[in-house]
């Protein structure tokens, strides 16, 4: 099992700020294609990746890094500046 967490409009198209999930995925993306085949607000909110960032236990990564050993996947939009 991992935490999925959504932050900002990921929150907002899914309905959820976070969620237990059981998974095979082995990789971030194979994680995203799993959730995307669940509903349609899935599919809207992980429509465009390039659009998202995502943390494994709170360490910036990339969609295609290994699950193995973590606990916590947080989806979220780029930061911007002030």
């Amino acid at each position: 099992m991992i935490d999925v967490l959504y932050f900002a409009w990921v929150r907002e198209r899914i309905g959820l700020p976070k969620e237990r999930v059981e998974t095979d995925a082995a990789t971030v993306a194979e994680l995203v294609e799993e959730l995307k085949a669940r509903e349609a607000r899935y599919a809207a909110a992980f429509e465009d990746v390039s659009a998202l960032r995502v943390a494994l236990d709170q360490d910036l990564a990339d969609f295609d890094a290994s699950l193995r050993g973590v606990r916590e996947v947080a989806f979220f939009p780029p930061m911007t500046g002030g």
